[in-house]
């Protein structure tokens, strides 16, 4: 099934009404969602779909050869191999003359490492014969930095000619809902929290009617199609997986800082630098700093992919178990429990979410929403705020706290956040919000009812208004 891509898809069928060329970059991580969206897009379309490989230049002529001869001869038994890049794009310029043809390169920077060429190829035939034709030209890639600066890239051959460029992302909590709709709110929470809204992993998990029994089968199994993925991901994308393998494992593992990340791995700063922009390229990581504030001493590192912060928390410590089979006899009393406070860092990302894209009638007008944290002057301790909202203009903020937890939240929680607002900006106007999954106490009810605090449940966040 085809979800939640409808606006890019929408953007794409506009453009090739319009009968003119396209160039069309679409980019981003392995596993969201690119190449579903592109077949989507190319049903019922002349189309010649071309998947580089990470392989040598004339093994991808030969592969790209073949595309092309079966787009002219479907049932063709002999597909013999074009004498260069040149003649293949000429047969493509020759077939679009007659026909609004898509032509999709799909994994450009395989292609692009392998024949060197090529986007200088690509720039001078659609300078000069394709920009006046009705070629739909697709360029897609999962390596981002290779896409952002070899392709849409100032320096690169190909700058200026896209005429779109769709950058991928992870799909929110809600739009997952769309998968399996026949899941709690609670149980959409922790399908969101083990798969980061990645589509692939969603349909990889098989859910039926038990998120339990899908993640037994499909995740804690050794033959469960999840169960090495985070293993055979590294290798595909990576020459030393051990290495990257080592330095995910630490970060999974509370450290959080360059300096403390390169002292786990036993590796020199300078060394781990490397590794760590190499993940944050890939997705994998993620840079965080408090917001309102720009990159500095307070940087830290956190694990951005949700499956990878999953499988390093839960995988390893039970590998034993899971390898003899056994994983049934401790997965309800050893391992559900903590997924509570596993959910907390990704409760705090949907109650981003719902502020930013979902909620109605907010008291500002958001530019960002994210964590701020810092010393108190007074105490001398470190402060913590789960959710700061900055305004387009002005010092008013929304100050938030996210509790996934099955107690009901007290006063004592809209005590705390004033102190935290007056340690994070002591001239701010604030609104404070609190989101729960276990309720709310009656006092804390009464003061929203006074117009002191917004309290919202796990499914409020969940409801569309």
């Amino acid at each position: 099934m085809f979800y939640c891509r409808e606006e890019e898809l929408r953007v794409m069928n506009r453009r090739y009404k319009k009968g003119k060329f396209e160039c069309i970059v679409i980019y981003g991580r392995r596993r969201v969602g690119k190449t579903a969206l592109i077949n989507e897009f190319c049903k019922d379309k002349p189309t010649v779909y071309f998947s580089a490989l990470n392989a040598s230049s004339r093994e991808n002529l030969e592969a790209l050869s073949k595309a092309v001869y079966l787009y002219k001869e479907p049932e063709g038994v002999h597909v013999p191999t074009y004498q260069s890049y040149e003649d293949v794009l000429d047969e493509i310029t020759e077939i679009s003359m007659h026909t609004r043809l898509v032509f999709v390169i799909d994994e450009y920077p395989y292609l692009a490492r392998a024949e060197k060429s090529i986007s200088s190829r690509l720039q001078h035939v659609i300078d000069h014969v394709w920009q006046n034709g009705q070629l739909y030209l697709i360029l897609c890639g999962s390596s981002m930095s290779f896409m952002e600066y070899q392709v849409l890239g100032y320096e690169s051959p190909l700058y200026g000619r896209r005429t779109a460029q769709f950058k991928i992302q992870a799909l929110t909590y809600r739009e997952i809902t769309a998968f399996y709709p026949q899941l709690s709110v609670e149980e959409q929470s922790m399908l969101y929290g083990v798969t980061g809204g990645i589509p692939h992993y969603i349909n990889k998990l098989e859910v039926e009617d038990d998120l339990d029994e899908a993640l037994i089968n499909n995740l804690f199994d050794t033959s469960g199609y999840l169960f090495e993925e985070p293993e055979n991901l590294l290798k595909q994308e990576l020459r030393e997986p051990a290495i990257y393998n080592s330095v995910i494992a630490a970060v999974a593992g509370g450290a959080s800082r360059a300096n403390e990340i390169a002292t786990k791995v036993g590796v020199e700063s300078g060394i781990c630098a490397k590794y760590l922009r190499v993940l944050l390229e890939l997705g994998i990581l993620k840079k965080e700093m408090p917001v309102t504030e720009k990159a500095g001493r307070k940087t830290i590192y956190r694990i951005e992919d949700n499956f990878f912060r999953f499988w390093y928390r839960f995988v390893p410590k039970n590998m034993s178990v899971i390898g003899a089979g056994q994983i049934r006899k401790i997965y309800g009393r050893a391992m559900k429990p903590l997924y509570s406070d596993y959910m907390g860092a990704v409760f705090e990302k949907m109650c981003q979410d719902y502020l930013l894209r979902y909620a109605n009638e907010l008291p500002i007008m958001l530019r960002e929403v994210g964590p701020w944290w810092g010393t108190d002057s007074k105490t001398r301790k470190e402060v913590q705020i789960d959710i700061v909202g900055v305004p387009v203009e002005g010092k008013e903020y929304i100050i938030g706290s996210c509790k996934y937890k099955n107690e009901k939240i007290g006063e004592e929680e809209l005590e705390l956040l004033r102190q935290y607002a007056a340690v994070f900006r002591g001239d701010g106007k604030f609104h404070y919000y609190i989101f729960s999954k276990g309720g709310f106490k009656r006092s804390l009810l009464e003061a929203e009812e006074q117009g002191e605090v917004t309290l919202v449940t796990l499914e409020d966040i969940f409801v569309i208004s």
